[in-house]
C-alpha cells in the first residue's frame, strides 16, 4: 500500500514497466494499490471501430482539440462523479503523480475545447493516459458536452498511430469501450508485449504536425472519406 508519503513518478513508471498500475478504492482514499489483472483490455490503433453516427460528428468538427493544453482539468473531470460513473478510483495521491508524470512528459492529454459564440472556449471533455516507448496505457476520459471523450479518443489514435505507437492498453473492458472494438488478452501476453514494445522509441508529441492532419492521415489510412 502507497501514500502520498512514499508514492513517487518513478515507482509509478517502474509499476508501469511490470505490466501493474494504481488505482485507489475510492476518490476519498488516502492510499492507492497496485493491480494487474489477468485479463488486459486493449483497442486497436489502426483497426478502432467507428460508429456511424460518431463518424458523421466527427466530420462536422464539433471541437477544437490540443494535446496536454489541461491536464490537470481532464484528470479533475475524470475523478469527478457522472452519471453512470458515480464513483472514482483518481484520489489526490493519483492526481497528483499524474500531473508530475505530464510535466516530466510521460503521461499526456487530448483535450476538446467548445468555442463559444462571445468568443471564449469551454472544455468540453477528453482523457489521459501514460506512454512508455510504444505502448500508450489509457486511463481514463470524461465528456462535459456530447461525444466529446469519444472524439478525443479517435484523436488519440490518430496520434499514436502516426507516431508508431503499436498498443493502446485500456486495462479493463466495458460497456462505453465495446462501441469501439476493445478486446481481451491474457496478461502474460500483454507482458510479451511491454518487453517487445516498451522500450522503442515513439512520439505522441508530432511537433510541426496540425490535429486536423493527423486525423485525416489516420482516416485515410482507414479507407473512410
Amino acid at each position: 500500500m502507497f501514500t502520498a508519503d512514499n508514492i513517487t513518478p518513478e515507482i509509478i513508471l517502474n509499476a508501469y514497466y511490470q505490466g501493474i498500475f494504481p488505482m485507489a478504492e475510492s476518490v476519498d482514499s488516502d492510499s492507492i494499490n497496485f493491480y494487474k489483472p489477468d485479463l488486459r483490455g486493449q483497442l486497436s490503433i489502426h483497426d478502432l471501430h467507428i460508429p456511424k453516427r460518431l463518424m458523421r460528428t466527427l466530420k462536422k468538427v464539433p471541437y477544437e482539440i490540443t494535446i496536454n493544453q489541461d491536464f490537470e482539468s481532464i484528470i479533475d473531470g475524470c475523478a469527478t462523479s457522472q452519471k453512470g460513473r458515480e464513483s472514482s478510483w483518481i484520489n489526490p495521491i493519483i492526481r497528483n503523480v499524474f500531473i508530475e508524470l505530464n510535466k516530466l512528459g510521460h503521461a499526456h492529454s487530448v483535450e476538446c475545447w467548445k468555442h463559444e459564440k462571445d468568443d471564449t472556449k469551454t472544455l468540453a471533455g477528453g482523457l489521459y493516459g501514460l506512454a512508455i516507448g510504444r505502448i500508450f496505457c489509457g486511463e481514463s476520459m470524461v465528456s462535459f458536452k456530447k461525444d466529446a471523450s469519444k472524439i478525443a479518443l479517435i484523436h488519440l489514435c490518430a496520434r499514436l498511430q502516426m507516431g508508431s505507437f503499436t498498443v493502446l492498453d485500456t486495462q479493463f473492458t466495458n460497456d462505453h469501450l465495446k462501441q469501439f472494438g476493445v478486446y481481451e488478452i491474457p496478461s502474460n501476453e500483454y507482458d510479451k508485449l511491454i518487453e517487445t514494445e516498451a522500450h522503442k522509441s515513439a512520439d505522441f508529441i508530432l511537433t510541426g504536425k496540425l490535429t486536423e492532419e493527423i486525423l485525416e492521415s489516420y482516416l485515410e489510412k482507414k479507407n473512410i472519406n
